[in-house]
């Protein structure tokens, strides 16, 4: 075990078992299915994923203790996350270099928006597109070891703007929350267009060439001219009174 400072890394110690496995096998000694189904747990992508989140809260756990009682926090708090991401996709730890170029996705949602901070889009050769860590639909939990759950947008926004050489990010996968979000905030667009095109439109309108005009557009001008094929036409009429 690391001593108190020092990062953890079981990667080795993980593989070193897997081999031991191997050989207790060839013995004879202990049932082999029962060694293949341990290193079946050893190498799954849930063993693997429990190691990530493991070594995380190690190295960001602050207690000023020996080992065997840092060890055995870290323990806890690594028990406790998976806990809480029952139902969901386990925690992922995803670190990216942080260069000029950027981190390579964006973000979306936020306390003030009353949902969790997402990964709403991975953007094509970037950073994280030419990793493959990252995936649409990622919950952020947190960035360098400071939590973001129920935190405000731009507080992970000043998170990965302030990081430096390498970004830790600890996400969960749960893409359908996310497509919930943006329903939502798409009903609330569409919402805010038709109140922006309230507006009063011609009766008869004709084939032709159209003008995309907004609402202050039209309490600035007199008089609104459509050009269609073949003739001109006065549409709209603005009264005075309505511009006082």
């Amino acid at each position: 075990m690391a001593s108190l400072g020092e990062s953890v890394r079981l990667e080795r110690d993980i593989s070193r078992a897997i081999e031991l496995l191997d050989k207790l096998q060839r013995t004879g000694e202990v049932p082999p299915q029962k060694l293949q189904a341990l290193q079946r747990v050893l190498q799954s992508e849930f063993c693997n994923a429990v190691r990530e989140v493991y070594e995380h809260v190690y190295e960001t756990v602050d207690i000023n203790s020996s080992p065997e009682v840092r060890a055995n926090a870290t323990a806890k708090a690594t028990v406790a996350a998976f806990a809480a991401s029952e139902g969901h996709s386990h925690p992922r730890v995803v670190e990216l270099p942080k260069t000029e170029e950027g981190l390579g996705f964006n973000i979306m949602g936020g306390k003030e928006q009353n949902s969790p901070i997402y990964i709403s889009r991975i953007i094509p050769g970037g950073i994280a597109d030419r990793h493959g860590g990252l995936k649409r639909g990622d919950q952020l939990l947190s960035v360098n070891g400071v939590s973001v759950e129920g935190e405000h947008h731009e507080k992970a926004v000043e998170l990965l703007k302030a990081a430096q050489g390498t970004v830790k990010l600890v996400v969960r996968y749960t893409p359908k929350v996310l497509e919930e979000m943006e329903s939502r905030f798409e009903k609330l667009r569409s919402a805010k267009r038709r109140q922006q095109n309230s507006y009063p439109q011609s009766p008869d309108e004709e084939d032709g060439i159209s003008v995309a005009v907004s609402y202050a557009d039209l309490l600035r001008v007199q008089r609104l001219i459509v050009l269609c094929p073949g003739h001109l036409r006065s549409w709209f009429t603005l009264k005075s009174e309505v511009s006082e």
